[in-house]
């Protein structure tokens, strides 16, 4: 049995996570500890507001979630629900949570069998519950304890944790001028080819990419793109293309268009029941993150043993995402997870993409505000600021304030203004004619 131990900020995020997964058919809810009423009488919001209500007892816990899985051998499938609800509470307990109120979850949505649990750092008197080394010490002790009691593979089979981890195929990375070219790319080829499950020449390319290999049809108005030809090119640091090509055919397992499409077809209903594996990954990833990079995200995926190969334009712009899972060794486009995984639907839940909107909006309007030769400041101030309030609400605060606080500074600066503190009185002109005795 593997522990993996997780804290967050939002219990609501982390019940919402498995709830959802409830209402796919993907996982049910097998029991709770300290809870008023059984697990069949309650509904969601009974859920959510156990764990509120007593999260609301000390404000100053900010991640006061916590999310636990536990993993168990492939041979262990078919394990009862009343054993693996025994294991969770046995395992609460062990850890310093018996008293606190969980929720345990069965997944079925993964090639081996495992339960998450969901409970609080904070106790009903208020305090905090202190989990440093929690999981060096006392979920390992736990971990230990009850796969003897319970008869389960123990973890030290897999060696460590670590190395439960896929890595990708057994090649070196090739580089030019070191390695004979034709010799290092036939080497890459045999191990990906007939290995990974891809079903597209751009998903075939995210696995040879990742050893400085391309597979290049060419521009479109190329011959060789015309004709359906295909070359294999190497990569240099920078993702350029080196050295000279070689033809597909010139290689004795040719990998051709047509043979690659062939490969296609199969690949799809070979790959199908290992999407979730995938999307399980980057949910779980994204679950307590309100904002990160989309390398950060790729980092911790990466530790599931999936690599994210990003697509991005000459401008640096990214306009696609495939995801390369070693460890089911298949290989998938975004849009082929589904909408949620795409390249700007990752964006927008890693919180990045509105920022990087908002920032290009600004500078447009920026650009356009910059004075004409001939025209004057105050006019090309004035008509920003009424541009600015046709901008969407985030941008428009930001414009305006930027405005209001350019034509201050300009009148500031302005060598004819004077505070009107220093300003003299100004003396009234006599009519001609008056006099001061009038």
């Amino acid at each position: 049995m593997v522990a993996i131990i997780k804290t967050g900020h939002s219990i609501n995020r982390i019940l919402n996570y498995n709830e959802n997964k409830v209402q796919q058919g993907a996982a049910e809810c097998i029991g709770a500890g300290n809870y008023p009423v059984d697990i069949e009488k309650m509904a969601f919001p009974m859920k959510l507001n156990r764990f509120i209500k007593q999260a609301d007892l000390n404000e100053n816990v900010k991640r006061n979630s916590v999310h636990i899985s536990l993993n168990f051998d492939v041979t262990e499938k078919g394990t009862p629900k009343e054993k693996l609800m025994e294991i969770a509470d046995t395992y609460m307990a062990k850890i310093g949570f018996k008293e606190q109120p969980y929720l345990v979850y069965q997944h079925h949505d993964a090639g081996h069998p495992h339960i998450h649990i969901i409970s609080l750092k904070v106790r009903d008197d208020g305090s905090r519950i202190d989990m440093q080394n929690i999981g060096r010490n006392q979920s390992e002790k736990a971990r230990k304890e009850i796969e003897i009691t319970y008869g389960l593979v123990p973890a030290e089979k897999h060696k460590r944790e670590k190395e439960l981890v896929a890595k990708p195929v057994d090649a070196n990375k090739v580089e030019y001028g070191r390695t004979e070219t034709k010799r290092a790319i036939t080497n890459l080829l045999d191990k990906v080819l007939q290995n990974y499950k891809y079903t597209s020449l751009p998903e075939f390319n995210a696995v040879l990419q990742q050893y400085n290999v391309v597979a290049d049809r060419g521009n479109e108005n190329s011959r060789i793109f015309q004709n359906r030809g295909l070359v294999y090119r190497i990569l240099d640091e920078g993702g350029n293309k080196i050295g000279v090509p070689i033809k597909a055919s010139d290689f004795y397992s040719k990998p051709t268009l047509k043979f690659l499409e062939e490969r296609f077809i199969p690949n799809e209903k070979a790959r199908t029941p290992y999407k979730s594996r995938i999307k399980n990954a980057i949910d779980i990833a994204l679950l307590d993150n309100k904002k990160m990079s989309i390398q950060e995200l790729a980092k911790i995926v990466e530790l599931s043993g999936i690599n994210i190969v990003f697509r991005q334009n000459a401008e640096g712009l990214l306009y696609g995402i495939t995801y390369v899972d070693h460890q089911t060794q298949c290989v998938f486009n975004g849009s082929a997870l589904g909408k949620s995984y795409s390249a700007k639907a990752i964006q927008e839940r890693c919180g990045l993409y509105e920022v990087e909107n908002q920032k290009t909006t600004v500078s447009k309007i920026k650009k356009s505000e910059e004075p004409k030769p001939g025209v004057n400041p105050k006019e090309v101030s004035d008509s920003s600021i009424d541009n600015g309030s046709k901008a969407n609400g985030a941008v428009e605060s930001t414009n305006v304030v930027e405005k209001i606080v350019t034509a201050v500074t300009q009148t500031e600066n302005d060598s004819s203004y004077l505070p009107n503190q220093l300003k003299g009185k100004r003396k009234k002109k006599r009519r001609k004619g008056q006099s001061n005795n009038q």
